[in-house]
């Protein structure tokens, strides 16, 4: 059933009264698995869409996830994505309700649009059974980043699902259908610089942090104050008042 969901362009959320039981399932167990560094990254790839993407042309609501259980069926364990994007839907008002603490396909009517998976070691199976499992569910996109190699030679690999499979996307990564791409990107995030994967825009410019924004509007404001001061100072050169 989840695959059928995700294949088709239209939400189908089912009714309340045909959804499953999820009371049993088990959405969160506070088991902390992740290194500095992936945490670091997963948060460069949900801050940036949240502060500073702009949805081209016609915007429109989105979330944007890291390590939530991802369950496309009822009786099969889910995947734990390190990010999913999920265009054209909403979170729910009450995140409390146990059939919204996680991505439940049936609730929010679609599977994820993008998921990237960040390697930490050789049996994670993000080239196995994670490429074969995503595909299954109906993820549009897949990525994984391998910043330590520990699958090969390969830094960044990207897929798009066609039919039944994944077919490998060139570089420069462009998701056309999600309007954004991914590239390496070397440079300082929370004053640790290192090699990151970063969302881009058509341009291949990085989809910029909320303080690299706030950086370049101060930068901007500086430059214009600074241009200003030298009229200023032209003007009383030439015996002008710049007050009047």
């Amino acid at each position: 059933m989840a695959t059928e969901l995700a294949s088709d362009s239209a939400l189908q959320v089912l009714p309340a009264e045909l959804r499953p039981n999820v009371d049993h399932l088990v959405t969160e167990d506070d088991t902390p698995v992740d290194n500095v560094f992936s945490e670091k990254q997963q948060r460069l790839l949900t801050e940036p869409l949240y502060s500073s993407w702009v949805r081209c042309p016609e915007g429109g609501a989105f979330v944007a996830m890291t390590n939530v259980g991802l369950f496309f069926a009822i009786r099969e364990p889910p995947f734990v994505p390190d990010m999913l994007l999920s265009l054209d839907v909403e979170v729910p008002a009450d995140l409390w309700e146990k059939p919204h603490r996680s991505y439940f396909v049936w609730e929010y009517g679609k599977a994820p649009d993008v998921v990237v998976e960040i390697v930490s070691g050789r049996d994670g199976g993000e080239d196995s059974e994670k490429l074969a499992g995503y595909a299954r569910v109906g993820v549009r996109y897949y990525a994984i980043f391998d910043p330590e190699g520990w699958l090969g030679k390969e830094v960044l690999r990207a897929f798009k699902l066609d039919g039944l499979r994944y077919r490998r996307l060139d570089e420069p990564v462009w998701l056309p259908d999600v309007e954004l791409g991914l590239r390496i990107w070397q440079g300082p995030f929370e004053n640790h610089d290192n090699t990151w994967l970063r969302w881009v825009d058509a341009d291949g410019q990085p989809i910029p942090t909320g303080s690299e924004r706030a950086e370049e509007q101060q930068r901007r404001a500086e430059e214009q104050q600074r241009r200003a001061d030298q009229l200023v100072e032209q003007l009383r050169r030439l015996n002008v008042d710049p007050e009047a």
